[in-house]
């Protein structure tokens, strides 16, 4: 019987505590974002959608160079460099109080987000144990998920009492706190290249993984739509504290990781991705459709079931469609496909709530979950089989 590979060594505790402090500084601005522009500033909805989308499109321009970079150059120090100049730009935040100077921030401060996550990313595969990638993926993801669910609570809790610039100090204050954790990170040395690949379109993107990228776009349109105007959504429907969605959001993300992971890893990815996407579809349904407090926290709870269940899922897919040698690029296109998705869910969701409002915007979501479903049944499914380097 083989023994059991280790997966919770102290390199792999410290690059999830960063990873997890990084996501939660980040995060805590999501959601304050829009009321500040909206409550504060009064902007219209759909030029809030626009300051939300700009670092979604910064982040599709800098991905598929972030993957090439750490694939040619030591990712250590790329990771520090890429979440220095993350924290160093919430600075910014303090002098932002017009809709251009916000966008153009926003879209600086996801170009060294996006080269901080996918160092980030890259680092953490490089510690985990093969033979328990997609378990590792999972629990390292999580923390990411966690903080997308919990840092938003926290975050209009302190907006409400303290104001904007206060949330603006905490988030420097845990950036600071992840730049130290990150110092304490020992990557493994890897084999040193005889000389630099060439530079090419499939440095940049896993050209293997289009169709399972357009396939992910449904889906993450709906992460989009969430993280952007879910509590919005809750104010007009007169739910109390709007925020506690991300509370029950986080809580379904980490029952999703006790077996999800493990499913994956014994060979039981399609039916993990079924599930998955079937279970985000029904619960932007019922968000959509019954508007009170249980089923709001009932649908976020579901939607945290679903998305915690596919982002490993999805990622491990990318990972083992690539070799050792382009694990940047694969992690790159993983996150690219969210970053695109994400981006035309703030942008298509705030310009569909000013036609159709916050219900029918949610439910033209779960159609595009929908699509997303049939897409991987009949196509993704294939795609994958073809072009998977770990058989079984």
């Amino acid at each position: 019987m083989a023994v059991k590979e280790r997966l919770w060594s102290r390199n792999f505790i410290n690059a999830c505590v960063a990873n997890f402090l990084v996501a939660s500084s980040f995060y805590l601005l999501m959601p304050t974002i829009p009321i500040y522009l909206s409550m504060e500033l009064k902007v219209p909805h759909a030029q809030i959608g626009l300051v939300l989308s700009s670092y979604a499109i910064a982040l599709l321009i800098i991905r598929p160079f972030s993957g090439y970079l750490v694939d040619v150059y030591a990712r250590k120090p790329l990771l520090m460099l890429g979440v220095s100049l993350f924290v160093c730009m919430f600075i910014g935040y303090y002098f932002a109080v017009t809709v251009l100077f916000f966008v153009i921030l926003r879209f600086i401060h996801g170009m060294f987000w996006g080269l901080s996550s996918v160092s980030a990313n890259t680092v953490a595969i490089d510690i985990i144990p093969s033979s328990r990638r997609a378990e590792g993926i999972g629990f390292f993801g999580v923390n990411m998920n966690i903080a997308m669910a919990i840092a938003p609570f926290v975050a209009v809790n302190i907006y409400d009492t303290y104001g904007f610039h206060f949330l603006i100090t905490c988030t420097l204050l845990i950036g600071g706190v992840a730049i130290i954790v990150v110092s304490f990170i020992k990557v493994p040395q890897r084999k040193k290249l005889e000389k630099r690949p060439p530079v090419s379109f499939d440095r940049f993107i896993l050209i293997k993984g289009i169709p399972v990228l357009i396939n992910q776009l449904f889906l993450s349109f709906g992460w989009g739509t969430l993280i952007a105007y879910s509590v919005l959504y809750g104010k007009e429907i007169a739910i109390q504290n709007s925020g506690i969605f991300f509370l029950f959001l986080a809580s379904g993300i980490v029952l999703s990781r006790i077996n999800s992971g493990k499913l994956v890893d014994k060979g039981h990815l399609h039916r993990v991705m079924v599930v998955a996407i079937s279970i985000i579809t029904i619960g932007f349904t019922s968000f959509a459709l019954v508007q009170n407090i249980y089923a709001y926290c009932i649908a976020a709870f579901l939607l945290g079931i679903g998305y915690g269940t596919l982002f490993p899922a999805l990622q491990t897919i990318y990972i083992n469609m690539a070799p050792t040698s382009k694990r940047g690029t694969a992690n790159s296109t993983y996150l690219t496909g969210f970053d695109v998705g994400i981006g035309t869910g703030m942008l298509v969701g705030g310009l569909l709530e000013d036609h159709i409002g916050f219900s029918n915007m949610y439910l033209v979501t779960a159609g595009s979950c929908l699509i997303a479903l049939l897409i991987y049944w009949f196509n993704s499914k294939r795609v994958i089989e073809k072009n998977s380097l770990v058989k079984g």
